[in-house]
């Protein structure tokens, strides 16, 4: 069990740069990340209006997408709400720190929510999700995206057994902080738990079904968002 989930957020955003990830990591990890932001991008489907939440906002590159909606960024990592506030100077948005549960967030307050590479990290994922239902307003939608990080783990061991990470075009593999991951779930399992709380109405794999590194899922409460 974390005694101190800031510190442990905390440190994360120390040892895995979240500005430098975007960057400067490989070519293909960038490639990776650049598909998934468009996945997410598409699934948020996003209008002037809109009130939007992010839940786990780290550096806040993916609100950056929505320069035309109300944003709210969550986040438990100072760290990561400094960077966040560097590269989001200009938005409309409100940042916050903690815990979904202890801040003052209202029921239904947001018409889209995300959560992307977050519901690994923390210690209870249902009582995260139970969180983004209740904050959802009716009729909204949700997209949440997941590592495959099974899939990720063989590729690495792969790179590593053949030493293929020594090329220059690999970089740095152990870039994501794989292990500050609580949990790993297998793709039936992410229907599983989302499914608990959600109506899944659309799956994406990035870069595609060949090879599902991030597996995105667009979600409504009620089947109709």
């Amino acid at each position: 069990m974390i005694a101190d989930v800031e510190a442990h957020n905390d440190a994360l955003a120390l040892e895995h740069d979240i500005d430098e990830y975007y960057e400067r990591s490989s070519v293909f990890i960038r490639c990776i990340e650049a598909r998934r932001l468009r996945c997410i991008a598409r699934m948020v489907h996003a209008r002037p209006p809109d009130r939007i939440l992010e839940v786990g906002c780290g550096g806040g590159h993916i609100l950056r997408l929505f320069p035309h909606s109300r944003l709210t960024g969550v986040d438990v990592s100072g760290r990561m709400l400094e960077k966040a506030r560097n590269n989001l100077a200009g938005y409309q948005v409100q940042l916050l720190k903690g815990e979904l549960h202890r801040l003052d967030l209202p029921n239904g307050g947001f018409d889209k929510i995300i959560c992307s590479e977050v519901l690994e990290h923390v210690i209870d994922p249902d009582a995260v999700l139970a969180q983004i239902r209740r904050l959802l307003a009716p009729h909204g939608r949700v997209v949440i995206t997941l590592p495959n990080d099974d899939l990720i783990h063989r590729m690495k061991s792969l790179l590593r057994h053949t030493r293929a990470d020594r090329l220059p075009f690999c970089g740095r593999i152990a870039w994501g902080g794989d292990d500050y991951h609580l949990h790993l779930w297998r793709i039936p399992e992410m229907r599983t738990l989302l499914a608990g709380f959600f109506a899944i109405q659309q799956e994406s794999f990035v870069p595609g079904r060949w090879l599902p590194v991030r597996c995105c899922f667009q979600c409504a409460a009620d089947g109709t968002g």
